[in-house]
């Protein structure tokens, strides 16, 4: 089974994807990244499929096809989010229906959406986590795969409490994906 990652960062979900030896085939920003860079050193087509704006006028129907496209030409069997910050439309998930995964930052269903970390703690919750899931057209309510729990703690800033979340999901996100590949 090929995977096509979809990053938009730094690219440490990527690392951990090719450390843990997942048959990465290519990977796809949607802005400059070092994760385009990471793919290229590590021998994997690494390609920028540019959003065009991030304003009011953005085509979110035609971008996703673009995407579709760049994927289905690299003949990808299943689609990992790695940090991917472009919400895609319906015609991925009729594409690559059941086969888009994607980690959160929290333990959905709560938090769901972009400010997952900053609303768990403004909520005072004690614990949160990192889930794996498949994605849908519906932000962040896909069936879930994996969660794991990472307390918060006294002082916790947004800063520290995602660090502590982002070294669970760079273990548990390879981990899922490998037995979703490998069942």
């Amino acid at each position: 089974m090929t995977i096509g990652v979809l990053a938009s960062g730094t690219g440490t979900i990527l690392t951990a994807l090719l450390e843990a030896e997942l048959p990465v085939a290519v990977v796809l920003a949607d802005r400059e990244c070092r994760a385009l860079a990471l793919a290229a050193g590590a021998g994997i087509p690494a390609q920028l499929v540019a959003r065009p704006s991030f304003g009011a006028g953005f085509d979110r129907l035609e971008y996703t096809h673009r995407i579709v496209d760049a994927l289905q030409a690299a003949g990808i069997d299943l689609v990992v989010m790695a940090g991917f910050a472009t919400v895609l439309d319906k015609p991925l998930f009729d594409a690559y229906a059941g086969r888009v995964l994607n980690t959160h930052p929290s333990l959905l269903p709560s938090f769901p959406g972009w400010h997952a970390v900053e609303e768990a703690l403004a909520a005072g919750v004690k614990i949160t986590g990192c889930t794996v899931h498949v994605a849908t057209v519906e932000v962040d309510a896909g069936p879930i795969l994996a969660q794991e729990a990472v307390p918060v703690l006294p002082g916790d800033t947004v800063d520290s409490l995602h660090e502590r979340i982002k070294a669970v999901e760079r273990r548990l996100y390879p981990q899922t994906v490998k037995e979703f590949v490998q069942p």
